[in-house]
C-alpha cells in the first residue's frame, strides 16, 4: 500500500477514530503534504513533487509487492487509491429537488456514507478488509437504484479538476470519469486485487496454506471475470479489456501453480512412487502451459505498454521453470517404473488419442530404453532451468529475490544429479529429443466470482422509503393531508401490498373517493405518523382503532414518465447504472425504464419489475 497523501488538521483524531469504529487502519500521511508556512511558489513545487512521488510509489509498489512471500514469489496487485470525495452537496440537492425533504436532516446519513467510503480506502489484508469492500459496493448498488436514472447521474460527485477519483493500480496514474459506474467498478477491482494479496501472504509450505492460496487467486480471476464481463469504456489501464483478461489468466495460472504446490507437498508412500511422479509432471505441464499464455498476453499491446517489466520476467521465468520440472518428474517415472506401468506412461507423454488414430511414438518398453529416454528428459529440464536462471538474472527487480535464485538452482541440482546417476562411462549414444508432457490437472479450477449476497447492509437511506417508490427513476405527487371518516361500510377503499401500503381499489361514491383518494396511491403518513415502511396489517390495524372523528391521510401518486409535478421542485434524477439486485444482496424491487447505453456500463436488465411488488390479499379496513 502507498501512503496516502493528505493534509492533516483540528479533526484528524476526530476521523481516525470514526475510520477505526468502521474497522479501518489509518496508514502514515506523507511529510510533504504536511502544512508548512512556505511561499505560494514553493508550496506549488512541493505539490509537483508530490505528485511525481506518488506516480513513482505506485509503480514501484506494483513491481515489489510480490516479495512478501515465503516460498516462489506469487504476483499481487496494488489497491486502486483514490482522494476524499465531498457527497454533501450534490446528495443535499437531489433529496430537497426531488424527493421533497430537508436535505440538510439527513447529514447523518451522508457522514455514515463519507466514513464507509473512507474505511474503504486502507481495507485490511484479510476477510474483514473484504467484508468492508464488499458493503461499500452493496451501498453502491443501493446509492444506484436510489439515485441514479439515464437522465442525470452522480457524475458531479466523481470529477474534480485538482482531485481525481481513483489511481491506475499499475502505473500510478490519476483517472476520473463522471459515472458512479466507475467508482463501483474500482471497488469491485479492489476486491480482486485484496484477494491476490491474500493468496500471496499465506504460507504455501503446508496443504492449508496452498489450499487457502489457491482459493484466494480464483476468487480475484472471478472478480475480474465479472468486472470485464460488466465493465466497459474504463478511463484507467488496469480496467481494460485486455489488462482483465490478462489479470484473469494470471491469477487462474497461480491457482493452479498452488495445486501443483499442494500435491509435492506431502512426501510419497514409496521412496520410487511412479505415479506420483507422473501426476506432478502433468500438473507441473498444465502450470507450465498456463503461464505460457499469460506471458503471451503480457507481451501484447497496450498491455505491455504499462505492465511492470519484472511481472513479464517472472511470468516467462516460471513457465521455463515448471517446463521443466515436468520433463524432470517424467524422467524420474521413467527410469522408476516397471513395464506394467506403460500404459500410463503413454497417457503421460502421449495422451489420450482415439482408438481409430494411429499414434505416431512408441514408449520404450525395456528398462535401457527408458532410461535413454529419462535422461534425454533430464537433458530437456537442464537446459530450461539453465534458461529460467538466465531469464531471473536478466530482471533487476528478481535478482533481488533471493528465494526465487534458490529454488531455480535448487531444481538444477537435482536434475544434474539424477543426470549423472544415469550417465554411464560407456553410454555413447544420445537418445532423440525428449517429447513434451502432455499437461494434465487432477483437479479442476472454477472462477469464482464475488458473493455480494453473503455480507447484508442496511441502505443508509433507509428512512427516504422503498425503492420500489421512492428513487429518482419514479415520479410522483404528495396528496394531503386528506381527512377520510369511516362510514357504515368503512372507509370506502381497499389495501394491499407491504411497504407501502397500497389503495387497490375505491369505492365510487364513497368517504374515501369525496376526499379525493385514487386508486393506486400509497399511504405515506397516517394521523401524522410515517408509514412507508408499515406492513399492511400494520395500517390496518391502525385504521380499525381510528373512532368517528376519522383519520388523516398522506398519500402519493405516481407519476407518468413525461408528466411533471405539480408541486416542489422535480428536477431531472441522476443518470448511471443498474445491475442485476441479487448480486448486491437485497432484493426490493425496483421499476426500470429503457434507455440508451451510457458511456460505460454495467449489464442492464430490460424486464420491468412490478411496482407493487409483493401485495398482500385485499383487506378493507
Amino acid at each position: 500500500m502507498v501512503p496516502e497523501d493528505r493534509r492533516e488538521g483540528p479533526g484528524a483524531d476526530e476521523r481516525s477514530a470514526q475510520l477505526q469504529a468502521a474497522g479501518s487502519v489509518r496508514e502514515g500521511c506523507d511529510t510533504l503534504a504536511a502544512q508548512t508556512p512556505c511561499g505560494r511558489l514553493q508550496s506549488r513545487r512541493a505539490r509537483i513533487h508530490q505528485q511525481i512521488n506518488k506516480e513513482l510509489r505506485m509503480r514501484t509498489g506494483a513491481e515489489n509487492l510480490y516479495r512478501e512471500g515465503t516460498t516462489v514469489p506469487m504476483i499481487p496487485l496494488g489497491l486502486k487509491e483514490t482522494k476524499e470525495l465531498d457527497w454533501s452537496t450534490a446528495l443535499k440537492e437531489l433529496i430537497s429537488g426531488h424527493f421533497g425533504e430537508d436535505g440538510a436532516s439527513y447529514e447523518t446519513e451522508i457522514r455514515e456514507l463519507t466514513n464507509l467510503r473512507q474505511a474503504v480506502r486502507t481495507p485490511s489484508r484479510s476477510e474483514s478488509g473484504l467484508e468492508l469492500l464488499t458493503a461499500y459496493y452493496n451501498q453502491l448498488c443501493l446509492l444506484d437504484a436510489r439515485f441514479v436514472t439515464p437522465a442525470r447521474s452522480l457524475g458531479l460527485l466523481f470529477q474534480c479538476p485538482t482531485q481525481p477519483c481513483r489511481y491506475d493500480s499499475l502505473t500510478g496514474v490519476p483517472a476520473q470519469q463522471r459515472a458512479l459506474a466507475f467508482e463501483k467498478g474500482s471497488v469491485l477491482f479492489n476486491i480482486g486485487a485484496l484477494h491476490t494479496q491474500i493468496g500471496a501472504r499465506q504460507d504455501r509450505g503446508c496443504p492449508t496454506g496452498t489450499s487457502r492460496a489457491a482459493e484466494s487467486f480464483q476468487r480475484a480471476a472471478g472478480a475480474f471475470k465479472l468486472l470485464r464481463q460488466k465493465f466497459s469504456r474504463a478511463p484507467s489501464p488496469d480496467m481494460s479489456p485486455a489488462s482483465l483478461s490478462m489479470l484473469e489468466q494470471l491469477m487462474a495460472a497461480q491457482a493452479q501453480e498452488c495445486v501443483f504446490e499442494g500435491l509435492a507437498l506431502p512426501a510419497p508412500t514409496a521412496p520410487r512412487d511412479c505415479l506420483a511422479q507422473l501426476h506432478l509432471a502433468q500438473e507441473a505441464a498444465q502450470v507450465a502451459a498456463q503461464y505460457e499464455l499469460v506471458h503471451q498476453a503480457l507481451i501484447q499491446p497496450p498491455v505491455c505498454n504499462y505492465v511492470p517489466f519484472s511481472w513479464t520476467t517472472l511470468v516467462h521465468v516460471k513457465a521455463k521453470h515448471f517446463r521443466s520440472l515436468a520433463h524432470y518428474h517424467a524422467a524420474v517415472a521413467l527410469c522408476d517404473s516397471a513395464s506394467a506401468e506403460a500404459e500410463l506412461l503413454e497417457q503421460v507423454f502421449l495422451g489420450p488419442l482415439p482408438p481409430s488414430e494411429p499414434r505416431g511414438l512408441v514408449l520404450p518398453q525395456e528398462y535401457e530404453e527408458r532410461r535413454k529416454l529419462g535422461k534425454a528428459h533430464l537433458k530437456r529440464a537442464i537446459l530450461g532451468q539453465e534458461e529460467a536462471l538466465r531469464l531471473h538474472a536478466l530482471g533487476r527487480a528478481l535478482r533481488r529475490v533471493d528465494l526465487l535464485q534458490a529454488v531455480l538452482v535448487q531444481a538444477l541440482q537435482c536434475s544434474l544429479t539424477r543426470y549423472s546417476e544415469l550417465d554411464l562411462e560407456d553410454d555413447f549414444f544420445e537418445a532423440t529429443e525428449a517429447p513434451d508432457i502432455h499437461p494434465k490437472t487432477h483437479r479442476t479450477l472454477e472462477v469464482r466470482a464475488p458473493s455480494f449476497s453473503r455480507v447484508k447492509v442496511a441502505d443508509i437511506f433507509h428512512r427516504l422509503g422503498p425503492l420500489s417508490v421512492f428513487s429518482a427513476k419514479n415520479r410522483w405527487r404528495l396528496v394531503g393531508p386528506v381527512h377520510v371518516t369511516r362510514g357504515e361500510g368503512g372507509f370506502g377503499f381497499t389495501l394491499r401490498g407491504d411497504s407501502p401500503v397500497l389503495i387497490a381499489a375505491v369505492i365510487p361514491g364513497g368517504h374515501a373517493a369525496a376526499a379525493g383518494l385514487q386508486e393506486g396511491d400509497y399511504i405515506v403518513s397516517v394521523n401524522g405518523q410515517p408509514c412507508k415502511w408499515w406492513k399492511h396489517a400494520e395500517v390496518v390495524s391502525q385504521l380499525k382503532g381510528v373512532g368517528d372523528e376519522g383519520v388523516s391521510l398522506q398519500v402519493v401518486t405516481l407519476l407518468p414518465s413525461t408528466e411533471q409535478p405539480s408541486t416542489g421542485d422535480r428536477r431531472p434524477a441522476l443518470r448511471g447504472l443498474l445491475r442485476n439486485q441479487k448480486e448486491c444482496g437485497w432484493g426490493t424491487s425496483v421499476p426500470v425504464r429503457a434507455s440508451p447505453r451510457p458511456l460505460l456500463g454495467w449489464g442492464r436488465k430490460t424486464k420491468r419489475d412490478k411496482t407493487a411488488g409483493g401485495l398482500s390479499p385485499a383487506s378493507q379496513p
